[in-house]
């Protein structure tokens, strides 16, 4: 028998915005730089004009989800909620179509923070919670705050902690 779950409230770091855009922004200049190339190889050497059309469709979708990827990190911020009681972690997210996940703490097999480069920039970590048929990412919390909601997960999941 399971008691009724409100709504999860607790929202991530509004670094997290940065994190995202900065992220896109290198993904996109990446991007950007190929496809200048392979156009400059075009032009250099005479290819085919059916590629010279693969090219440019190829230029203007990327062009398209550039300008996406500067709106999403925000709609992903207002949107990400995250929860923990004794009974489960709850997760809701999503822009176009909203998921709700309850994760029951009896099923939580390890919980782990993890911190890459842009991440250690902003002092923010993300949490990577596993259970035996899947995994879930609370991204972009404060290291603090982060750290004391892995050990409440683990403390309420019973996980034993190793000694590395």
């Amino acid at each position: 028998m399971y008691s009724q779950t409100n709504a999860p409230q607790k929202r991530l770091s509004k670094d997290a915005v940065k994190v995202w855009l900065i992220s896109e922004m290198i993904t996109n200049l990446i991007g950007f730089m190929i496809i200048g190339i392979l156009l400059y190889l075009d032009y250099r050497f005479l290819w085919k004009e059916w590629i010279d059309w693969i090219l440019i469709g190829i230029t203007v979708i990327a062009v398209l989800g550039a300008a996406w990827s500067f709106i999403n990190p925000f709609l992903l911020y207002k949107n990400w909620r995250y929860d923990v009681d004794e009974e489960f972690l709850q997760l809701k997210s999503g822009v176009l179509y909203e998921e709700h996940q309850l994760v029951p703490m009896t099923k939580i097999q390890s919980v782990a923070t993890k911190q890459g480069p842009l991440l250690r920039k902003y002092g923010l970590c993300s949490i990577s919670i596993e259970t035996m048929g899947s995994s879930h990412t609370i991204p972009a919390l404060p290291k603090d705050v982060a750290i004391k909601l892995r050990n409440q997960i683990a403390h309420y999941a019973k996980i034993k902690e190793v000694e590395s």
